[in-house]
């Protein structure tokens, strides 16, 4: 993969925050350049255990892996790749597989409609994200940029890295009318690093 320079850069990302160690990472084995139906290459996922346990999400994908192929030379593919942080249990050992069929669903759904996200949109996911969960309260999504990776520069044009938040009904309703960038710096002090708990109730009411 040394002429995957879009690929490099993410991983280069990823190195700044943790270093040399070896994420999970779930490949696909048929792409959409293969003539498959996923539009992702490839998920990397790492264990954290500050600020609290959780699973991070990185996706390989939404930019430009491996050559240029966007007249856009300001950024590259979509300009952006999607992660996603779920709590973690600290006696889990292997990260849950749900949240990369998440991802995939979202990058299907740019891919097929050509219409991109970005900081402070929002979906309804019209049911439970993890729909094999049957505890779980999350049923919507809003976007951020990910407070640790941020945006960086590669030699195929800027990616931010933009990570997926779930959101209760409640919250959903309260982020509509371009109130979601508001409700996430509420949610801040809750949720540390916007990290999704599928278990949990609302922080919020619509009125808020």
């Amino acid at each position: 993969m040394s002429d995957a320079l879009g690929w490099a850069a993410i991983d280069g990302a990823l190195r700044r925050i943790y270093g040399d160690i070896d994420p999970f990472h779930l490949g696909t084995k048929h792409p959409f350049a293969l003539g498959g139906s996923d539009p992702l290459d490839g998920i990397s996922i790492f264990a954290r255990t500050d600020p609290t346990p959780h699973w991070h999400y990185v996706s390989y994908g939404m930019s430009e892996l491996y050559e240029k192929e966007s007249s856009n030379t300001e950024v590259s593919g979509w300009g952006f790749e999607f992660t996603f942080r779920l709590v973690r249990r600290t006696e889990d050992t292997d990260p849950p597989v749900w949240p990369a069929g998440l991802l995939q669903n979202l990058a299907r759904y740019v891919f097929k409609t050509e219409k991109w996200f970005e900081p402070g949109h929002t979906i309804n996911a019209n049911g439970p994200i993890a729909a094999d969960r049957p505890h779980c309260t999350i049923r919507a999504l809003t976007f951020a940029i990910d407070p640790e990776l941020g945006v960086v520069e590669t030699p195929h044009g800027s990616l931010q890295f933009l990570q997926v938040v779930g959101l209760t009904p409640e919250e959903y309703a309260a982020a509509q009318g371009g109130k979601a960038k508001a409700l996430l710096d509420y949610l801040a002090p809750y949720l540390p690093l916007y990290v999704t708990d599928i278990g949990r109730g609302p922080l919020v009411t619509p009125a808020q």
